[in-house]
Parts: structure tokens; C-alpha cells; sequence
């Protein structure tokens, strides 16, 4: 990292990408102005100024994670392509604000936050649900509910590995958080539609993001709205 650039040194590559020597999308950069959106947000500034990163259209999600354990405390997204400046900003807010799992997120949260940025790619129709892997593929399912009524519900790629759950375990736990609440049989598992996607992701951590924006503060203290300067 070089604080004194105001910029980020660049990540590891991030996991679940389909190339690994494809040129990533995905930059640090967009988690630092995810950061910036929320906090002048949470502490009255006006919105920062759009960033230079590509503003090219693509479905996203922001993660917020808090604390040693990074436990989640946010992720909200979208499968329709949006323009990145536009998509990230109203999916930070969304994300921190309005996940129904959680309270907003406050000020005094913050130094404890991590943000991500996940950009999704290759959608696939998957032949049964069971066509996917773990730790590669995110899962999107779509299922009639014991009401008749049609759900859906997605995992990003790294859940599965994260909490070491096979497919079943995958495929029962997405049943469970989009509300189905009867007996999950494996004829049931069978009426699923599901489709893959790959995603690429970043990560960074509040304290990153104040190195990144440094000259912004003094002593601890704000002097500037993030951005205004960074990008003049």
C-alpha cells in the first residue's frame, strides 16, 4: 500500500474467478469508494464524486463483515447489470441499511468493517441441481414454496466453502433462507431450477481504506469528504 498516493497496492487475485489469467475487473478501488459512500453518508457529507474505475455494466453485491471473526452484517446485490458507479452506491447504502438480517450499520461500526465487492460473471443454466461446484460456482435457485408461490434465492461463491457445507448442505440452507419451511426431500431438490455464475472479489478493511485516504484526515479527524480530493 502507499498511503502518501492515496491509492491501494494491488490485492492477491481474488478467489472464484473463471481465468486465471484473465485481466480482472474487480479493483480495491471500488470497496475504498463503497467505504467513501457510507461514510459521508453516515456522517453527513455530501455523496463523493464518482470515481475513475469503469463505470461498464455488471450484476454486483456488496458485503459488509465486522470484527476478528468477520462475521456478516450486510450483503445485498442485484442480477441485473448495472452501471458499476451507480450500481455500487446504491448497494453500499442498501446493503448497510436495509438488510432485513440485520440493524443499519452505525458510525461506531465502522473501524471494525470489512467491505467486498463481488462482480458476477458466467451465468450458466444448470442441468440438474447438483451441476455446480463448490468453491467455483455461486448458486442462484429459483423453487415453488409449500404456498405455491415462486422463490428465489443466491449464494455467493465463497458461502459453500466458507462454511464447509457440501452441495446438499448448500442446496438445503439456500431452501431454507428463501422461506421454505417444509421437509426438503430429495424429490423436492430435484424441482429446482438453479443457475451457476462465477464472481470475481475484492475485500479490503477499514483500516486499508484510511491508509488509502489518508490525506483526508488529521489526527483522526475528517477534514475533507472523501474523493473530493482523491480524485481531482
Amino acid at each position: 500500500m502507499n498511503p502518501t498516493s492515496g491509492a491501494l497496492s494491488p490485492l492477491a487475485r481474488p478467489n472464484g474467478t473463471a481465468n486465471s489469467t484473465k485481466n480482472l475487473v474487480v479493483t480495491a478501488e471500488m470497496c475504498c469508494y463503497c467505504f467513501d459512500v457510507l461514510y459521508c453518508h453516515l456522517y453527513g457529507f455530501p455523496q463523493p464524486r464518482l470515481p475513475r474505475f469503469t463505470n461498464d455494466p455488471y450484476p454486483l453485491f456488496v458485503t459488509w463483515k465486522t470484527g476478528r471473526d468477520k462475521r456478516l452484517r450486510g450483503c445485498i446485490g442485484t442480477f441485473s447489470a448495472m452501471n458499476l458507479h451507480s450500481g455500487l452506491r446504491e448497494y453500499t447504502l442498501t446493503s448497510a441499511l436495509k438488510d432485513s438480517r440485520f440493524p443499519p450499520l452505525t458510525r461506531e461500526e465502522l473501524p471494525k468493517l470489512f467491505c467486498s465487492v463481488s462482480l458476477l460473471t458466467n451465468f450458466e443454466d444448470a442441468t440438474d441441481y447438483l451441476d455446480w461446484e463448490v468453491g467455483i460456482h455461486g448458486i442462484r435457485i429459483e423453487f415453488i414454496n409449500e404456498k405455491g408461490v415462486k422463490r428465489t434465492a443466491t449464494y455467493l461463491p465463497e458461502v459453500a466453502k466458507e462454511q464447509d457445507w457440501d452441495q446438499i448442505q448448500t442446496i438445503d440452507s439456500l431452501l431454507r433462507k428463501g422461506g421454505f419451511k417444509a421437509p426438503i426431500t430429495n424429490d423436492f431438490r430435484k424441482t429446482i431450477k438453479l443457475t451457476r455464475y462465477r464472481s470475481e472479489k475484492v475485500t479490503i478493511s477499514y483500516a486499508e481504506y484510511m491508509a488509502s485516504r489518508q490525506h483526508c484526515f488529521q489526527n483522526g479527524t475528517l477534514h475533507a469528504p472523501p474523493l473530493y480530493n482523491h480524485y481531482s
